[in-house]
């Protein structure tokens, strides 16, 4: 990793205690957001179990709303941090098809065997050549048929759309009372964020061979949107 990455990394270890309960906080549409995301899974989903590789997997959040309404097999959460991925022993029992593992999404080995892929909140860490790369790796580690989503936080089209983004996301957050510490805390790590617009980024899954690419739920700096393999 980058000193860029290992900083970053250290500030989502600090965090890692209370960052689910911060996260719905964080996230004002947080139900429609991941519902949104869950409802893509169940929509796609025809086989009675699948494989799942979670990359940038933190907490284990986002697996564990999948595994509320579907069957798993095998579950992978990769995280760059450690302290995340402790967090996330303690959601699922002790299994041996689930597999804890500390690793950079930018050049990790995603392996070719994955029914379903997702990500929240994860990749828009990296730069933008860096998405393109983990989108291609993501899309050779799909089955034929298989699926990806991201539940992310991205760019606006212009300066302006950023700016107003930036300022409705924080009325929002206070109403929902999120301490200054608190904000404090989460611009910390907002400083290392690199986000790219939609528009972007759909037209990156298209380019790493993805199809019936699609943006599914937007709602100011947060999205969702996948493709399949």
């Amino acid at each position: 990793m980058s000193n860029e990455e290992v900083s970053a990394s250290v500030l989502f270890s600090r965090d890692a205690g209370d960052y689910d309960d911060l996260r719905r906080r964080l996230i004002p549409c947080f139900d429609d957001f991941y519902g949104t995301a869950l409802k893509l899974v169940q929509e796609w989903q025809a086989l009675p179990t699948i494989d799942v590789l979670d990359v940038g997997a933190g907490t284990g959040m986002f697996s564990a709303i999948v595994q509320s309404k579907c069957s798993i097999g095998r579950l992978c959460l990769l995280d760059g941090s450690a302290a995340m991925l402790e967090q996330a022993r303690h959601r699922f029992p002790p299994n041996e098809h689930v597999e804890y593992r500390v690793a950079d999404m930018a050049n990790a080995d995603f392996g070719n065997e994955w029914d379903l892929v997702v990500s929240a909140l994860a990749i828009h860490h990296l730069a933008d050549d860096e998405k393109r790369d983990v989108y291609r790796r993501i899309r050779r580690a799909l089955k034929p048929g298989g699926l990806f989503i991201n539940a992310e936080q991205v760019a606006g089209p212009n300066t302006n759309a950023d700016e107003r983004y930036s300022r409705i996301w924080l009325e929002q957050i206070l109403q929902l009372g999120v301490s200054e510490q608190e904000i404090d805390k989460a611009r910390d790590r907002m400083s290392y964020d690199k986000c790219a617009s939609v528009s972007s980024q759909l037209q990156w899954l298209t380019d790493a061979g993805f199809s019936d690419v699609d943006c599914s739920f937007k709602s100011w700096r947060f999205a969702v949107f996948s493709g399949r393999a």
